[in-house]
Order: structure tokens, then sequence, then C-alpha cells
């Protein structure tokens, strides 16, 4: 039983990563887009975080440190700089999308304006983070997470033509009605929604908060194989039951309530319900997994005492840092700016910040001075560096596709 609730770390890593509001969109978009054609983009992803999320583990458990206060250390002050500036920024752009995803789940239970959800949302997190024990936020919100299984019960219930969705999977090919750019881009971000930074410095960071050591590697391994492909596969039939209800209706996803349709039609209200709880959950997940990250790497980066291990008054400014976060994000939600929209741009952004964020992780995770015997095998650092070479490509690509389809319009 103590080794099946180890695994609640991935699973909440899953949940609050693969499955944020982010990548709950962007798969219902290209579901009712380009059906499961871009079903590959999700798989390499879960390819790359198991890869990177594992390596970042690792450190931690070895080296009893955070994988950023090593990068600093390792590569220097302006290196680091350029990874906190990057990583920082687009997860405090993500921050702001989970606490406006918990908002529209919330309008989606109650029909009240998301602007009233979320000074609640944003406060809720902060007391979450304030007050709850890391064991208790990573069980609970993990696992009630889990209810977006009614994704994959809904597409059991809708009957679809599996030949004809696995065909379509495993021999994409672009939509008629549909430009390359946008094929392409859309492609871009769903693989940063994939590898978002913050998801590998809170899988860190929270190694060293539950104070992992070299006896933990197989339990991190057990995490990341088991929270990231749970993810991926829940991606995969959010996408499939657009595809299935709302491509050949020709719905565009533009609010949360097309996100849901595919559910309501195959399981009615009850279903519904189960839908709710586990969007409201993963994105509560998400907005404390990247509130934390944004204290993680501001504390690591300056040396600050930080972790929730700590008594608040003893890491005073890694919690005022998590504050100042959820302040912006707030401020920035109540302007009345889409949270969809912010959604969509935090994810491609996050495909530019990409290398920043890897390439030190491989390094690290290849030094004997941090990791002794530890250090990447050769299967792991070829199938790294095949992955840092997508990486590199989706970063530099990212801002050219968006301009050129107008993102994804």
């Amino acid at each position: 039983m103590k080794r099946l609730l180890g695994v609640a770390l991935g699973i909440l890593t899953a949940i609050g990563g693969f499955l944020d509001i982010g990548d709950i969109v962007t798969n219902a978009v290209v579901g009712a887009r380009f059906g499961m054609s871009l079903a590959w983009v999700v798989v390499l992803g879960v390819v790359g975080i198991v890869l990177f999320a594992h390596m970042s583990g690792r450190v931690a458990a070895v080296s009893g440190r955070a994988t950023f206060e090593i990068i600093r250390e390792r590569l220097g002050a302006r290196v680091a700089l350029a990874n906190l500036v990057a990583s920082f920024l687009v997860t405090l752009l993500t921050l702001t999308a989970e606490v406006g995803g918990i908002a529209l789940a919330l309008q989606l239970a109650t029909a009240v304006e998301p602007r009233l959800w979320i000074p609640v949302a944003a406060f809720a997190v902060w007391l979450v983070v304030w007050r709850a024990g890391f064991k208790v936020m990573e069980n609970v919100t993990g696992l009630l997470g889990l209810a977006l299984v009614v994704f994959a019960v809904a597409l059991v219930q809708l009957g679809p033509d599996w030949s004809a969705l696995l065909q379509d999977a495993v021999a994409p090919a672009i939509p008629a009605q549909e430009h390359a750019s946008t094929y392409w881009y859309y492609a871009v971000a769903l693989f940063g929604a994939a590898m978002t930074p913050y998801e590998v410095f809170f899988f860190s960071s929270g190694g060293v908060e539950e104070g992992w050591t070299e006896k933990d590697v197989a339990q991190s391994r057990a995490d990341v194989l088991v929270g990231f492909p749970l993810g991926g596969v829940l991606s995969i039939a959010i996408a499939a039951c657009a595809a299935v209800v709302l491509l050949p209706a020709g719905i565009e996803v533009t609010s949360l309530s097309h996100v849901a349709l595919p559910v309501v039609t195959a399981g009615g209200v009850l279903m519904l319900a189960f839908l709710i709880v586990g969007v409201v959950a993963a994105t509560f997940g998400a907005a404390l997994e990247t509130a934390l990250s944004s204290g993680y790497m501001v504390a690591q980066y300056l040396g600050w005492s930080w972790g929730k291990f700590r008594r608040p008054a003893q890491a005073a400014r890694f919690h005022l840092t998590m504050i100042v976060a959820l302040l912006v994000g707030v401020g920035v939600l109540m302007t009345g700016v889409d949270a969809i929209k912010v959604t969509e741009y935090s994810v491609v952004f996050s495909a530019v910040a990409l290398p920043l964020t890897y390439l030190p992780i491989l390094v690290v995770a290849n030094d004997p001075q941090y990791m002794g015997d530890e250090v990447n095998g050769r299967v792991v650092n070829a199938l790294g560096q095949v992955v840092l070479v997508v990486v590199l490509a989706a970063s530099l690509a990212a801002i050219p596709l968006m301009l050129w389809s107008g993102a994804g319009a």
C-alpha cells in the first residue's frame, strides 16, 4: 500500500501537468479540427517528459538537491538566470491559465460568472499551499483528478469506429480544409503542453520535499512510468471524444462546455458531474504545481530557504513569491482576458522555453560530480538527445508558426 501511494507524486504531476487546462482544451481543439492525426505528438510528448522528469527526479534522489540549485552551480549564474527568466515567465502564464481554468470549471457547475470565481480559486490555491502538507496535497488532488478517466469511459460509450480512429492515428494526414501551418502550429502546442518546464522543476523539488535518497530512484522511475503515460492516454481520449462528436458536427472548441459535450452526449448529467470534479481537480492540481514551481525556481536560484517541509516563517520569501505570482495571475484574469486564449498562448510559449530547461537537465544528469555511478546510460542519453533535437525544433518553429497560422485561426 505504501508503494502504491508512493506513485501519487507521479499521478499528481501527470494530472496537473499533462492534463491541465492547456492540455484538456488543446486536445479537444485538435480532435475537433484534425481528428486523431496529431495523436503521435502526444506519444512523443510522453516519451520526452518521462525521460527528462526521470532524469530530474534521479538528480534529486542522488544529490539530495533540487535540479535548479545544481543548474546554477554547474552552468553558472548567467545561464541559470536565462533559464530562470524564461521558465518563470512561462510558469506565471501557465499559473494564470490554471486559475482561469478552475473558474471556468466552476462556471460549468454553477453558471456563475467566471470572474467571480477567480479570486476564490486563487485564495483556495494559496490556502492549500500555505496550510496543507505535501502528502495530503499530492494524494487528494491527484486521486480526484483521476475522475478524468470519464473521457475514456465516454469514448467507449460513444461506440466509435475504432478502426477508423486507429487508421487516422497511425497514418496521419492534414485535413483538406486545414493549412499545413495550422497543423504544425497545433503540433507544437500539443508538444509544449506535454513538456511544460514547471513539471520537471516540481517533480525534482517534490522529491526533495519527500526526502528522496538513492534508494528512491526506483520509486522515481515508477512515478514517471505510471503518471505520465496515464496522462497521455487520457489526453488521447479527450481528442478522440472530440473527433467522434465535434468534428462531424463542425463544432469548434471555444469554451469548456464544448469540451464537455462529448461526455454529456455519452453519459448525461452523471458523467458531466465526474467531468467537473476531474477538471476542477486537474486544474487545481496544476495551479498548485505552478504556484509552487514559481517559488521553487526563484528561491533555489537566489539561495533562499524554500519548501513545504519548512514552516512558512522559515521560508517567508519562498511563500511571498508564490503570493505575488498568484496576485499577478488574478490581476491579468480580472481584466476580462479570455482564459482559453491565455491557455493556448501558455502552451506555445512553453515550447519556446523548452531548450533552456531540458539541455541543463541533460548536462547535470551526465555529471559524475553530482550523480556518481547514477549518470545516464547510453540508451537514456541517446533517447534524450533525440528528444532534445525535437525540443529545439519546436522552440525555433513556435513563433513563426504562430504568426504564419494566425495563432491557429
